[in-house]
């Protein structure tokens, strides 16, 4: 099944971290320990697609699985990574977003699934001061559903 995550009210490309001011902000999906599909912070959108494996345990709980799913069973979720990219093409982490997979309405997952359409993650990527959203992400910073096109 198909993940796609659409950011938006991205922050901007200058944060203040730690007291550091950083001048390069890009966000991405953080597969393993990488990030991929990085975007700049002052982008006027951003989105990802994400593969993901779908199984069924044997009490009918969803179970997600693939590079860019994080956690153990039960408490899977999807992190979207920000970092400062350097003039070398380095990227230094410094907050991540989580997506709790756990949250979403299991209705919401087998009707993406079953229709072949994708499951459908809006994001307004900044937080209540402006910076960079962080953490748990819940509504109505976040919204699932399945995709009305595949």
């Amino acid at each position: 099944m198909r993940i796609r995550i659409r950011g938006r009210n991205l922050p901007g490309r200058t944060f203040v971290s730690d007291g550091e001011v950083l001048h390069n902000v890009h966000v991405g999906v953080q597969e393993r320990k990488d990030p991929v599909g990085l975007v700049p912070g002052d982008a006027p959108s951003a989105a990802w697609d994400v593969e993901v494996g779908l199984k069924v345990d044997v009490h009918g709980d969803l179970d997600f699985r693939g590079p860019a799913v994080q956690g153990r069973p039960g408490e899977r979720f999807l992190y979207l990574t920000w970092g400062d990219v350097g003039t070398d093409g380095s990227f230094a982490m410094f907050r991540r977003a989580k997506l709790m997979l756990g949250a979403i309405d299991p209705v919401v997952v087998r009707d993406a699934e079953d229709s072949g359409r994708p499951l459908l993650a809006d994001i307004d990527l900044s937080d209540e001061c402006g910076g960079p959203r962080c953490a748990q992400v819940h509504p109505p910073a976040l919204t699932w559903r399945a995709s009305a096109r595949p």
